[in-house]
Formats: C-alpha cells, structure tokens, sequence
C-alpha cells in the first residue's frame, strides 16, 4: 500500500533523518515524544507531534499501547522505529500490522530468527554461512553453559540471546571468571530486553567487526558493501568507515554475497545490517548477528554508493519491489563517521546533558552532520547520549581522514562537553592512519591517551 502518514516511533537524530526521507517522498510525518522531548527538533520538523508519556522511556518511547493510540488517533498508515526502542520488538511490529497501518521492516517473524542471536546463527549455518565455534543453541543454566565453555576453550564470550548494542556481553578468561560473569550477563540481558537467555561464543583474539549492509523486498536482495566498525569503547562503537581499509576484494566479494545469500534465505524485507567478525591472522570471515533495522552507521554507505536507505525502506515498506540489481550498485571513495556524544572523555565519558549555547555545523564538499541540536535546544539526561553523526567522503581513505579533521575543527558545540576532542586524536594517530586496529585496540588506547582527552568546549 502507498505510505501517506508515517508515525516515527522514535527520537532525537534519527527520527529527524527519518523525517527529511518522508518529506522527499511526500509522505506526511507524525512524531511521538515523551514530555521531555516535547522541544526537540523532530517535533518542530514534523507535521504532527503527540506526546505519548513521561520522560521514563518504559511510559513513551517504550509504551506500544500509547504509540498505537497515537497512531490511530492521528490516522497515521505506516510506523517506522529508528533504531533502539521498539526496532526489534517482533511484538510491536506484529501489533502495528495487526493494526491495519505499514510496518518499516521487516516482518515479526523475520525478527524473531534474526534478530535472536541464537535462531540467527541456526539460520546462518543453514545458509552455508560461516559462524564462530560456539553453542548450538540458547544456555539456560550454569551447568550447561560450564560443559560449553570447556569444549570451546577460553577465553568464551558470553552474550545476551535477545537484543543488542553490547548489553549482557562478558568475556571470561578461565573457569573462576566464568562462573562469577556468567550470572551478571543474564540479569544484565534481563534488565535490557525482557530476557535473560544467553549464549557463547569463542573469543577471536584481534578480530576486526565488519558490516555488511543488505535491503531486501522479501524475496531478493542486494548488499551496498560492507562497513569497518571495529573502533569500540565498551563494545560500542565510536568510529566506523566504509568500506574496510584492509579487507582484500575476494574476501570482501564473498563476505558480501553470503551476506546477501542469508538475506535471501529468510525473504528479508526491508533494511538490514549483517555483522561479522573477521580474523586478519587467517583470513576468515564468521557470521555473529543481525540488526533488523537501519543502522546508526547507515550514512557511510549512504555516502559510497549514493543511495538513500531510509528512503528505500520507505519505498519497499510501501510495497514496491527492489529498485537496485547487485550490478547497479558501485562503490566510490572512503567516508568516516564518528558520534558526537555528549560525554566528557577526560572524565572517563561522564555523560554531560545541558542546554546548546552555541552551534557551528561543519560544511563543504562531503561533509554531512545528522544531529538533533539546535542553538538553545536543552538535551534531557534521560536517553542515549548521541547528540549528532559527522560524516564525510572523500576519494580516497586518506583524504576522508583529513577531510575529518577539518570537519572537526569547524564543528563548535558549546554548552556541554562532547566527545570532540576523542576523534581529533584519532583522526591524527598513526595506527589509526594505516587501518592498524581491531575491536580491543581502542580500550588501551584510551588509558595510554588519557591526558591528552581534555575537552576543548565545556559549559563555562
């Protein structure tokens, strides 16, 4: 059906992304907010605003009742969940469907396989896709999880079945560590997503987290290459670039078309992010989960192969066919992005919400900044601390490097202190510079940095 009311079930930066994608398409906008956000810009953007709760995310961006009534009450056709929140609560989308309006995404029951580590990687291995040596399955109880972690060996990475973003992830070292960690993963996972199931997996010593980006009509697929985002603090990324400096093209061609081949084998509709982790020592490629949504990270692909993603959700949500064949699709340049938080990284990333004072946006050639701020805007303490995306392109990975640094001399937040002064560094660091890095490279960094962290703009 033709989306002509979209209700977006989310906030901040991407919920104006998602905005600006509908307008282009001519499709009306209704925002949901919580009373703390009754300010932000999406709601301003928007055409329709409806406070749904309090600033507790459980009683708004958390609450499906209030979001459906939303809907109705608006007459909104279609629901688009951003990413976090509800992007991957199969319940929520079956509920919007049942509804009668549009869901942007994928189906429940494509969420429930894949957006469930354990069904995921059952679904991988079905597709002939390679997965990390681990349990077959979901653990419930110590003592199978005991029995797991002595026949893969450690160190054993423990993880959180349901859900995402790092929750519920504990590495042990040896049997002691094990059973002290294994406890706090599941109540971690519990308190996050509503489940505490875990499962394991072998810890890759130096791997590198690459990305393969997939859109999906429910019966082919395409992949838009893949995404390096193996710059992590707290197993959450920091810096991610497409595509990967150090992958070699055979690699990179059949990491992609695996991709594409587990897409197809689960007739995903919609966007999707397949992860992997990549062995640079051997040369091999595992399979370790999908984000059934569109990605944080979604802009670098955007910027290397020129297309509009959260438009082409809309578009496939909408009932039209994919637009692209795989040989439509070409990679051009390098881009970076890096988050804007507001944290201060000389006091160990305190997170640090106050009221924008000032604002300079960065610009000229291939230089992009998705955020949610306005000059007065007064960001609540109550969510994420992503505050903006500041990506740029250029032809080569060297010049998007300087083009960075530029970009971040020009940018100019004052009020409270951001995360700037983190990718000044980066973006000047000779490991860095040569792609030499890998998912726990960034950790010690930070320790042997830590007097260089001061942060340039505070709140004086």
């Amino acid at each position: 059906m033709l989306i002509r009311k979209l209700l977006i079930a989310n906030r901040g930066e991407i919920a104006v992304r998602i905005i600006r994608a509908a307008k282009e398409l001519g499709i009306r906008t209704v925002q949901v907010h919580s009373a703390a956000d009754a300010d932000s810009l999406a709601v301003r953007m928007a055409d329709e605003a409806v406070n749904i709760g309090p600033p507790s995310a459980a009683k708004s961006y958390l609450n499906i009742p209030a979001i459906l009534q939303a809907a109705a009450s608006t007459g909104a056709d279609a629901v688009h969940p951003g990413y976090g929140f509800l992007a991957e609560n199969a319940d929520f989308a079956d509920a919007v469907v049942a509804a009668g309006m549009v869901w942007v995404g994928p189906s429940g029951d494509a969420i429930r396989v894949m957006g469930d580590k354990v069904a995921a990687r059952i679904a991988a291995e079905s597709a002939g896709v390679p997965v990390v040596p681990g349990s077959d399955g979901r653990i419930d109880d110590l003592a199978q999880a005991r029995a797991v972690a002595l026949a893969i060996g450690f160190p054993v990475m423990i993880k959180a079945a349901a859900g995402g973003g790092g929750r519920g992830i504990r590495i042990a070292h040896d049997m002691a560590e094990f059973d002290r960690l294994m406890p706090q993963a599941s109540a971690e996972a519990k308190a996050a997503f509503g489940d505490g199931g875990l499962y394991m997996e072998k810890v890759i010593e130096r791997a590198r987290h690459i990305e393969v980006q997939i859109l999906g009509d429910g019966a082919r697929a395409v992949h838009f290459f893949e995404r390096e985002c193996s710059l992590q603090r707290r197993r959450q990324k920091v810096w991610e670039e497409a595509p990967s400096a150090t992958l070699p093209q055979p690699m990179r061609e059949k990491l992609c078309a695996s991709a594409v081949a587990l897409a197809e084998a689960v007739g995903y509709r919609g966007a999707g992010t397949l992860e992997y982790l990549y062995d640079d020592a051997t040369g091999h490629f595992y399979f370790i989960e999908m984000n059934t949504r569109i990605q944080v990270e979604h802009p670098v692909t955007e910027m290397i192969t020129g297309v509009d993603l959260v438009r082409e959700m809309l578009r496939i949500a909408g009932g039209a066919p994919l637009r692209y064949r795989q040989e439509d699709i070409s990679l051009k340049g390098h881009a970076i992005e890096v988050r804007i938080c507001a944290e201060d990284p000389a006091r160990n990333f305190q997170p640090g919400p106050g009221t924008i004072e000032a604002l300079t946006v960065p610009g000229g050639a291939g230089v992009r900044f998705d955020t949610m701020l306005y000059q007065g805007y007064t960001v609540p303490p109550f969510y994420d601390s992503l505050l903006g995306k500041l990506i740029v392109w250029d032809e080569d990975r060297a010049s998007a490097i300087t083009r960075m640094q530029r970009a971040l001399e020009e940018l100019h937040i004052t009020g409270l202190p951001t995360t700037k002064p983190l990718h000044q560094l980066l973006a000047r660091d000779r490991q860095v510079a040569v792609a030499d890095f890998h998912t726990r490279w960034l950790e010690p960094w930070l320790q042997e940095n830590a007097h260089r962290l001061g942060t340039e703009e505070t709140t004086e």
